[in-house]
This record gives structure tokens, sequence and C-alpha cells, in this order.
């Protein structure tokens, strides 16, 4: 269904005249540290390490808080995390296919942490180094920076990122990733690997969840979740998401679950574009997203396996359902994909919008 789009400009345009003038928060020291975003009844809170975002609560129709972020108690159980927990993840997030890819005629081999390929920018990507905090205001907005090196993880080149989060009007939460290559042509493609569960993170599976994809097309992989560069419809098959329906209702259908890039429907350009709907019945929360993105991965937490998260809760299989939006997985090596490649003196520019209501 047609939809109204979101000016950019009108979304984030506070959030590009952020800076570090005049802000004694900020500071490029190392340490590790935890940080709250707050307004009213919606607060979120991070930590520098990976960017990462370790809560967020909010309002059920009775005015109840719950936590509906999967995540850990500590920041140490992020250091020793293997699932990406609330993680800012890249150079490349998702998959790079036998863990290289060429560029300008030149082959580069990147860090094969999943089996012979690449995932989410190798052993030590971004959602596991320590971010400096380059502007804090604890009403507001937080931005996050990140010096990249050449060859960090088999990528070219020097790149400068930043990730902001910042609140927006009583219900809103913004997310603009921005990456500048200094010196080199490089691939660069973020995300944002937030598990989700609208009930609360400790009160078990998301299959009763309802979501809507607003997504007719898939990007098919193999039996190592690498595309195989179709692009394919969704219509009559499981994946298929464009009216609203439980999760849970064709997931035994699919082997393990979902995981799978969504082509967004509609243009890409300056306008956000309305990518998902996901509501849950028992406390009528319901969370919208919005992107500048061409796809999305929808996950269901397939491979959690009693992983011991916050107040001691075991997150077992389908415990967060994720929706990262992001380019394509894999186009580094697939041409009919979008490209990924960015190079000096252009910006990277990723946006999401978050709105959260209780019907």
């Amino acid at each position: 269904m047609a939809k109204k789009p979101l000016s950019l400009v009108g979304v984030y345009v506070v959030m590009v005249l952020l800076s570090c003038v005049n802000n004694s928060l900020c500071k490029e020291d190392k340490k590790i540290q935890t940080y709250k975003l707050s307004r009213g009844s919606f607060s979120v809170t991070f930590t520098n390490y990976g960017a990462v975002m370790t809560s967020l609560l909010l309002p059920d129709r009775h005015g109840k808080q719950d936590d509906v972020v999967l995540g850990f108690d500590s920041v140490d159980g992020y250091k020793n995390d293997t699932t990406y927990f609330g993680a800012l993840v890249g150079r490349v997030a998702n998959r790079i296919g036998g863990a290289q890819f060429k560029l300008n005629g030149q082959l580069y081999k990147t860090d094969p942490n999943d089996g012979h390929n690449t995932l989410h920018g190798g052993s030590k990507g971004f959602g596991d180094v320590i971010w400096s905090i380059h502007n804090y205001v604890p009403t507001s907005h937080i931005t996050f920076k990140y010096n990249s090196f050449d060859g960090e993880e088999g990528f070219p080149g020097n790149v400068t990122v930043k990730v902001t989060y910042m609140l927006i009007g009583e219900n809103k939460l913004g997310v603009k990733m921005e990456a500048k290559p200094l010196n080199k042509p490089t691939p660069i493609n973020l995300a944002l690997h937030t598990y989700w569960n609208l009930h609360s993170h400790n009160s078990g599976d998301i299959l009763s969840h309802k979501i809507q994809l607003l997504a007719g097309k898939i990007t098919p992989v193999d039996d190592k979740l690498i595309p195989t560069g179709e692009i394919t419809s969704v219509t009559g098959t499981p994946y298929d998401f464009l009216e609203p329906r439980e999760i849970g209702s064709r997931i035994h259908e699919l082997p393990g679950g979902y995981d799978i890039n969504y082509v967004i429907d509609g243009t890409v350009g300056k306008h956000l574009r309305k990518t998902a709907v996901v509501s849950e019945a028992v406390t009528g929360r319901k969370m919208e997203l919005w992107t500048n993105q061409p796809g999305v991965q929808f996950y269901t937490s397939n491979l959690l396996t009693r992983v011991v998260g916050k107040g001691g809760a075991v997150y077992k299989k389908y415990a967060g359902l994720c929706l990262e939006t992001q380019g394509f997985p894999d186009s580094v090596n697939h041409k009919n994909f979008p490209s990924q490649i960015v190079n000096p003196g252009e910006t990277y520019l990723h946006v999401m919008l978050f709105r959260f209501t209780a019907y």
C-alpha cells in the first residue's frame, strides 16, 4: 500500500547539526561507560562498547513500563557476547561470501569469522570496539565516534564513523549512522542489531507478535546464508508479511526460522520509507520503523540457546526479533545489488526512525 514518504530533512535536520562545540561532555578517552537518554516515560540506555543499545523502557497500554530489548546486566556480558545484542555492526554488516571481494581490480580478503565467510565486519567488528563520545545531552541525544583504520579486519582505507541516537518528540527514536572514507574507496554497510520483544525482554518468545513488512521481495540465500544473487517475490511463500500476521503462523515451514534480507518497497531516495510494523496484543505495544536503506534483515533469533541475560533471564530460540535495515548482504560480490562502495569525499548515511505507541 502507498504511504506518504517521510522527509529526511524533516526527521533529522537537528541530527545533522550536532557537534562538539562548547560541549564539556565530549571526550575522546576510551573508558567504557553507560549512558541514558530519557524523556517522559520513554528511556534508552547505551554503552560506548560497541555503541550498544542496552535497554529501552516503554509503557504498555496501562502505563506499566518494561524493558523491550534483550541484553546483559553489565558491559562484561557484551564483551563476551556472540549474539550481537544491540550492537552497531560494521564495517560491513551481514555476510561477505568467501570472506573476500574485488574492488578496482584488487582482491581484499576479510576475516572469515563465520565458517569461510565474514559476518558483521569480522571477529572484531564495530560491535566489539570502544567508541568515543562525540556529543551527549541526556534529554536529547548521544553521538558515538570511531576511527576505523586501513586494513582493519581486511577492509581498505581509513574511515571515520559516527552514530547518533536521538529522542524525537515523546515516543520516537532516531538513529543516524554516518561514515566518511578518508583515503581509499571501501565498502560500508552499518546496521543496528537490536533484539526486540515488545512484551518484555524476559517474557518468552515473539511468535505471537504480529508483523507487517512493507517489502514484496527477498534476496534468497544458500545453506550458508550467502545470497544467490536472485531477487524473488514473497507472494505465496512463508516470507509474505505484506499484510500483518503472527510471526509464528508459518515459521514451521522454514528451516530454523526467519533470517533473510527483504527488499523494501518504494524508491530509494531522499525520503524515509515505512518498512515494518510490529505489535504485541497482551501489552498493546506497537513499534513502527522507517529507513532510507534498500533492505531490512528480518531475524527471529534462531540461534539463541539458553543465553543468560538481564536479571538472570534465559533467552532461548525465538526470544527476540531483529529488524536490521541495511544494504543487501554480500553486495560486494553481486553487481546487480545496490552498491555499498563509498569513495573519499563521499558520505555514507543510514537513517532509522522508530515510533512506539500503545493501543
